[in-house]
């Protein structure tokens, strides 16, 4: 091997490394926050503020984005989360964009590397967007493609029965029957058991209607205080996946689904990014834009580098914030500024986030979601377009400043690492032996 290629894979290899190291601490932040929210977050409370596409709801999602993620995967993990609790689908899709583009991490890097106009332009698009994802996800996706959408959902839901529950939490337990008004958390069983606490017990037979809290029995208990009993068809084990443990268990185990679910898609999306920001030159992203000479209406020319920034989007992003170091090559490369805007809010229509989709809502749906989002991230585009050029706001021969992209050293991202590296395998792993247990292992 020549010592050109040599350095060429090196240098790829480098990118590669400082990248993941960038965008490790909030996309291990954002999913296991998603895990928790997923397991903790009550059903009604959900359908009340988010059962609905108001402004009030669009508000309220947009300020939960706004301190929930950085990272689009992440983003897209905590937006399926609010699906399976039944929030509307529109109020889902505004949660994602502004998780992804009205975030303080964003901020800051936007301001120290292109500038206070293009922080303008991103939260003066990110609300627009966010409107506008509002009204055409409310308004124009189908009901029965959103019925589809609800469905696939349903049938990946962990809690899986052969026959019906009742009225209690079963979430770790595998059943053959019917079991009706109890706790029955970690419990493995075969038949009927009514009305009392058999938290943490295996049981063969059926028990009813007495005291037994002290006693040896081979039959049936039903309604009774069972806590002290030793019992010849069961074990009882310790308390300790009891409280907390015990939800911070469950929660894991969604933690572990989701990177199964998607964590190809996310090597693919950090391994493509790498490639293309290292080896395609400013000059290679200038080909790809219309020249100001060609003489194209100023609407036409606007809303071609908005496409062209989406586009670009789809094939080379990895996360929202390293993004913008590619956005900092297109604006200098000769594209607009609505096209700056338009490829940064294109974060969630990535090749591997529509991968993503497709695991998490199936074909049909996801295509009728990218379709949307697509429409609203160009109508976004041309609206700061527009408004920037119009009001006279941007000045075409602003600087790109230098942003250390290695990361290291003692810095926020290093701390940050330190922390989240252990923590999410150390998580990964008790969600895998969670899963396991009850069956579930992928």
């Amino acid at each position: 091997m020549e010592s050109g290629d040599s350095n060429i894979i090196i240098h790829v290899i480098s990118v590669l490394f400082n990248m993941s190291w960038q965008i490790f601490w909030p996309l291990a932040f954002g999913l296991i926050l998603s895990s928790f929210i997923r397991h903790l977050l009550p059903v009604d409370t959900v359908v009340k503020h988010l059962g609905k596409t108001d402004a009030k709801s669009l508000t309220f999602t947009t300020i939960l984005g706004m301190v929930s993620s950085s990272c689009s995967y992440a983003a897209a993990s905590l937006s399926h989360t609010l699906l399976a609790k039944k929030a509307t689908l529109a109020n889902a899709m505004a949660f994602l964009v502004s998780s992804t583009n009205l975030i303080v991490e964003m901020f800051i890097v936007l301001v120290a590397l292109m500038g206070w106009t293009f922080l303008w332009g991103e939260v003066i698009g990110g609300l627009i967007l966010i409107a506008t994802v509002g009204f055409l996800f409310s308004r124009f996706y189908p009901k029965e493609v959103e019925q589809e959408l609800r469905q696939h959902i349903e049938s990946a839901e962990p809690a899986k029965h052969a026959h019906s529950d009742c009225g209690m939490d079963m979430s770790n337990i595998k059943s053959e029957t019917s079991d009706c008004g109890m706790d029955m958390s970690s419990m493995k069983h075969e038949t009927s058991d009514c009305g009392m606490d058999l938290s943490s017990m295996k049981h063969e037979t059926s028990d009813c209607g007495m005291d037994m809290s002290n006693m040896k029995s081979e039959t049936s208990d039903c309604g009774m205080d069972m806590s002290s009993m030793k019992h010849d068809h069961m074990d009882m084990p310790a308390q300790e996946e009891t409280g907390l443990m015990s939800k911070i268990t469950k929660s894991a185990g969604f933690f572990q689904m989701d990177l199964a679910m998607i964590g190809k898609e996310i090597l693919i999306g950090v391994v493509v990014s790498s490639i293309l920001i290292a080896l395609v030159p400013q000059e290679g992203w200038k080909a790809l834009f219309i020249s100001n000479d060609v003489g194209l209406p100023t609407w036409l020319h606007s809303l071609l580098d908005v496409i062209i920034g989406i586009f670009v989007a789809m094939i080379a992003y990895v996360c929202s914030v390293g993004n913008l170091i590619l956005a900092a090559a297109l604006w200098h490369g000769g594209i607009s500024f609505g096209g700056v805007i338009g490829f940064i809010l294109a974060d969630v229509l990535t090749i591997p986030m529509i991968g993503v989709y497709k695991k998490y809502y199936g074909k049909r749906p996801t295509k009728w979601m990218v379709g949307l989002l697509f429409l609203s991230i160009l109508f976004t585009g041309l609206c700061v377009d527009a408004i920037f050029n119009g009001f006279g706001w941007v000045s075409a021969d602003q600087t790109v400043r230098t942003l250390n992209q290695s990361g290291f050293g003692m810095n926020m991202t290093t701390v940050m690492n330190l922390i989240f590296i252990p923590l999410s395998i150390w998580y990964y792993r008790l969600g895998k032996k969670a899963n396991a247990g009850m069956g579930m292992s992928m």
